[in-house]
C-alpha cells in the first residue's frame, strides 16, 4: 500500500524533529503535527523561558556574597523588561524551527493530531496516511480536582506572568516549586509552600536539599509539610487556599506544581486499543508501543528513564536509527545528569549516595572544596560534592550543591560514562583558577586516600 508518509509525528518537540531530520535526510516523508508552537514545551513554555527568567536572580544572589568586601549598591531585577525580553526571545524560536523544519524537508500540519486507526492521522477536518506513528505529545502539568481549581496557575502562566505578584502559594515542592520559590523570594516576594509529604526534591540527595532549603527559609520562605490542597477561594484581591487539615493560606498567586502527567487526552490512543498511565505509554527496549507500527518517544513514553529533553533526545536519535536498519539493538542509555535551578543549584549523576550506602565496597567521599576554595569560586563557601567510588576506586556517582553544578555535573557525566579513572584525573591539568579544576583538584584526595571520610 502506499501511504502518504513513512513517519508521521504527533508533536513537534524534541522528541520528534531530533529524529525526523535524519529521517528526511535518507529520504523519507515525515509530517510533524503541532496544534500549538512549534518545538513543545521545553522551547516556548518551560527550559528555555526558565532559565533566561532564572538567570539575572542568580547573578543577584552571587553579587550579595559579596556584601562587606567590596559590593556597593544595590542591584534588583526588573521583572516586567526581563518579561518583555523574554517573550521576544522566546517567540523567535518557533519561527526558527519552522525555518529549520523547511530546511530539513519535513512537512507540517498545524492542528492538534488525533489517531484514527493504525495507519492514519487525522488534523481538523483532513487525514494522513502513514507506514509509522510516533506519538510524542510530552507531558502537561497535574491540575488537583478540587473545587476553585481555575484559580490554580501552572508553570507556563507563571513564565509568562507580567508583573510579579507580591505573596504566592506554591502546591508541590518538586523541580517546579522550589525553583519559582528561588526566583520569588530573591524578587523579595512572600512564598508559602505547601508539601505534600514530608520531603521536598525526593529524588535529590537529601542532605543538599535540606542545605537549599535553609537557604531558601533564611530569605523568607515558609515550608509547610503533609499538607495537600483541598479547595480554593477567591477573597477580592486574594485567594484563601485550604489544605486537607483545615489550614488556610493567603495570597494573591496561586501556583500549581504538583507534577506532569503524560499528555495523552483525545488523541484517540482508545482507536488501536492503546492503555497509559500517568507515567506515559509503555514501550519497549525499540521505542515500540503495543501497536507494532506505533511508537512513543519522550516524556510520553513510559520508560522508566527521567522525563528530560536531554532523554527525549536521545530517544528521537535513536527510534530513526532504528527505523533506517542502522540498530536492531535495543536502547540504551548512559547516566543522566539532572539539575534543579533552585539558588545555589543541585545536581546529580550516576548511582545515588543512597544507594551506595547499601553496595559492598562501593565508599562515600564528601568534599567541601567551597571552604577551601572561596577566591576562586567568587566568595561562595556552599559549594560542596559527594563522590560514589566502587571496589576499584572509579567514580560511579556524584551529588553535587551550589553555584554552578549544573556545569560541574556534565563533567562528571564524562568522567562516569567513559569510566575515566581517579589516577587519570590526577595526571590532569586544569586551567586555573576555574570552580571545576579546584572540584577536581580536591579529589586527587580520595586518589590519594587523604583526608577522605565516609558519612
Amino acid at each position: 500500500m502506499d501511504y502518504d508518509y513513512d513517519v508521521i509525528y504527533i508533536g513537534s518537540g524534541n522528541a520528534a524533529w531530533q529524529g525526523g531530520r535524519f529521517l528526511t535526510d535518507a529520504g523519507w516523508k515525515v509530517l510533524i503535527i503541532e496544534e500549538g508552537l512549534y518545538g513543545g514545551a521545553c522551547a516556548n513554555y518551560g527550559c528555555n523561558s526558565k532559565i533566561l527568567l532564572d538567570a539575572p536572580y542568580e547573578l543577584k544572589s552571587a553579587i550579595e556574597r559579596y556584601e562587606g568586601i567590596g559590593k556597593k549598591g544595590d542591584f534588583s531585577v526588573d521583572w516586567p523588561s526581563l518579561m518583555e525580553y523574554k517573550r521576544v526571545r522566546i517567540a523567535g524560536l518557533s519561527t526558527f524551527l519552522d525555518g529549520k523544519f523547511k530546511e530539513y524537508g519535513i512537512d507540517v500540519a498545524d492542528g492538534k493530531g488525533f489517531i484514527v486507526d493504525e495507519h492514519t492521522v487525522g488534523v481538523g477536518d483532513k487525514t494522513y496516511t502513514t507506514e509509522r506513528i510516533v506519538i510524542a505529545t510530552g507531558l502537561s502539568p497535574v491540575i488537583p480536582e478540587i473545587p476553585g481549581k481555575e484559580y490554580i496557575h501552572d508553570s507556563t502562566e507563571f513564565l509568562d506572568v507580567s508583573e510579579l505578584p507580591e505573596h504566592v502559594i506554591i502546591m508541590g515542592a518538586g523541580f517546579v516549586g522550589m525553583e519559582f520559590a528561588s526566583i520569588l523570594c530573591e524578587a523579595g516576594k512572600e512564598v508559602d509552600l505547601l508539601v505534600r509529604s514530608e520531603i521536598c526534591l525526593r529524588h535529590f540527595y537529601q542532605p543538599y536539599v535540606e542545605l537549599a532549603i535553609n537557604e531558601l527559609e533564611s530569605k523568607g520562605v515558609r515550608f509547610h509539610y503533609n499538607q495537600s490542597p483541598a479547595s480554593i477561594e477567591k477573597d477580592g484581591d486574594d485567594f484563601i487556599v485550604t489544605t486537607q487539615d483545615g489550614s488556610t493560606f493567603t495570597g494573591d498567586y496561586v501556583i500549581g506544581a504538583m507534577g506532569r502527567e503524560a499528555n495523552v487526552k483525545d488523541i484517540g490512543l482508545d482507536k488501536v486499543g492503546l492503555e497509559y498511565t500517568a507515567s506515559g505509554i509503555p514501550v519497549d527496549g525499540n521505542m515500540r508501543t503495543k501497536v507494532d507500527n506505533i511508537f512513543a518517544t519522550g516524556d510520553v513514553a513510559d520508560t522508566g528513564q527521567a522525563k528530560l529533553v536531554t532523554v527525549a533526545i536521545h530517544q528521537s536519535k535513536y527510534l530513526a536509527k532504528y527505523l533506517l536498519g542502522q540498530t536492531d539493538e535495543e536502547i540504551t542509555y548512559p547516566v543522566v545528569p539532572a539539575v534543579v535551578f533552585t539558588l545555589p543549584r543541585i545536581a546529580t549523576v550516576g548511582i545515588p549516595v543512597y544507594k551506595a550506602l547499601n553496595m559492598e565496597g562501593y565508599n562515600i567521599h564528601r568534599i567541601r572544596y567551597g571552604d577551601s576554595y572561596s577566591i576562586e569560586l567568587k566568595n561562595d563557601r556552599t559549594a560542596e560534592v559527594t563522590v560514589v567510588t566502587d571496589p576499584d576506586m572509579n567514580i560511579v556517582g556524584a551529588e553535587l550543591y551550589g553555584p554552578e553544578a549544573e556545569n560541574m555535573v556534565n563533567i562528571f557525566a564524562f568522567i562516569i560514562n567513559k569510566n575515566i579513572s581517579l589516577e587519570e584525573l590526577d595526571y590532569f591539568i586544569y586551567a586555573f583558577p576555574s570552580s571545576i579544576s579546584v572540584m577536581l583538584y580536591k579529589m586527587h584526595n580520595i586518589h590519594y586516600k587523604i583526608g577522605d571520610r565516609k558519612e
